[in-house]
């Protein structure tokens, strides 16, 4: 039996970083105001299609869609945006306060093609802020990621920002666009003619060298920016100075969402070398409202989880298995019976123990204490049962003192805890 392709398991051995992240992720979000909040992976399709967009690769190329038993068109998420905006609009929790701010942590599936740190099964942090359209939510946002990543370890952090300006001002801007791909239909792929026709800006991002090429003097949204969308911009950008946030202006950031207006945004890290994308979003102001919700703007940002641990992996920042406090080794019936019960009011009492019960020699059972990276090993045999001097060894210094049985769990927990 073997796995899907495209899917992966994450094993216990490696499951310390990624808890490390979510743990951070979550200080930092709390301390934000912002609230936890738990999406379903499926959604009936059109909450994807109507929000994210027809003619975006996602919903034309990638999502998993199948219908149900009645015929129903169900989708597994491939972004979360869609999902929050559904359930602010479907629980009407606008209706006591329209300022919102929520974050979620979960997989999301897109049927892309499997490459190292791109998977059909991935992971995302998500963070959602409904309800305020200045510009300073857009800057403190963008602030947070850059802290987050900092707090990581990840170096070399920029953000490339741009502004997608508004219905207002995008007009003029897609025009002098589209005047251009019609020039240079002949030097452009077979995705961005496609693209020329359902959704232009999408070819400002295409990665083929020859329509990079075709386009380099392309017109970019900040050229026809209305006043309003320019001073916004100018506003998000003197907000990161001030905030000591690094930025660059990207005029062919464009995001592969049609939902997006105004501020978006990358986070990219040179920790391997090469810049490379963290973490991206943007200011989605209409969304609400073409769900079936008030006229109420809102801004988010996702995090590539999977991503992320690989760049730390590979600034070896992992912290690794869980380091054990405590390892018991009980030779004999007494003294497996006794390290059972210490066993279990340590952990309760949060000193992380563990015992072999499977009755190997003190030498294996040593091996086995310094294979799960205890802290100290405590040893009980018969002859330390007997003379109720139990052997109490630091396994970093190879010290190690002699330990009465009668109080034995209050006494470990004072000189673990000292320590």
């Amino acid at each position: 039996m073997q796995i899907i392709r495209g899917f992966r398991d994450i094993l216990p051995e490696n499951i310390g970083l990624w808890q490390r992240v979510e743990k951070e992720a979550e200080k930092l979000f709390e301390k934000f105001g912002f609230q936890e909040i738990r999406l379903p992976i499926l959604e009936k399709t059109e909450v994807f299609a109507r929000s994210i967009g027809e003619a975006t690769d996602i919903v034309e190329k990638e999502m998993y869609t199948f219908p149900d038993r009645k015929g129903a068109k169900l989708t597994l998420r491939p972004e979360a945006t869609a999902s929050m905006v559904r359930a602010y609009v479907q629980h009407k929790m606008y209706a006591t306060d329209p300022i919102r701010k929520f974050y979620t942590i979960g997989p999301m599936f897109r049927r892309e093609r499997p490459q190292k740190g791109r998977y059909r099964q991935f992971y995302q942090i998500d963070a959602e802020i409904f309800g305020v359209s200045s510009a300073y939510v857009d800057a403190d946002l963008i602030f947070l990621l850059n802290e987050l990543f900092k707090q990581l370890g990840l170096t070399g952090l920029k953000a490339h920002i741009n502004s997608l300006g508004c219905p207002a001002c995008r007009p003029g801007f897609q025009k002098a666009l589209l005047d251009l791909l019609e020039s240079k239909k002949e030097e452009l792929c077979h995705d961005c003619i496609r693209r020329k026709e359902t959704n232009p800006m999408r070819t400002l991002d295409c990665k083929v060298h020859g329509c990079r090429k075709a386009l380099k003097d392309a017109p970019t949204s900040l050229d026809y920016l209305c006043k309003e969308c320019r001073d916004h911009f100018n506003t998000v950008k003197r907000v990161l100075k001030e905030q000591d946030v690094e930025y660059t202006e990207d005029k062919t950031l464009v995001r592969g969402l049609d939902y997006y207006t105004r501020t978006a945004f990358e986070i990219q890290t040179s920790s391997l070398g090469a810049q490379s994308a963290v973490a991206g979003g943007g200011r989605y102001d209409l969304l609400v409202k073409e769900m079936g919700g008030p006229d109420i703007p809102a801004i988010g940002f996702a995090i590539g989880f999977d991503r992320l641990v690989q760049v730390m992996e590979n600034l070896e920042k992992t912290i690794g298995t869980t380091r054990l406090d405590l390892f018991i080794i009980a030779l004999g019936d007494e003294a497996m019976e006794r390290g059972h019960l210490w066993s279990t009011r340590l952990n309760l009492k949060g000193i992380r123990t563990e015992m072999d019960f499977r009755g190997k020699s003190l030498k294996s059972l040593m091996k086995r204490a310094d294979k799960l990276g205890a802290d100290h090993v405590l040893i009980a045999g018969k002859k330390e049962i007997k003379e109720n001097s139990l052997i109490l060894r630091n396994m970093n210094t190879r010290e190690q003192i002699s330990i009465g049985s009668d109080d034995l769990v209050a006494d470990i927990i004072k000189l673990l805890k000292k320590e």
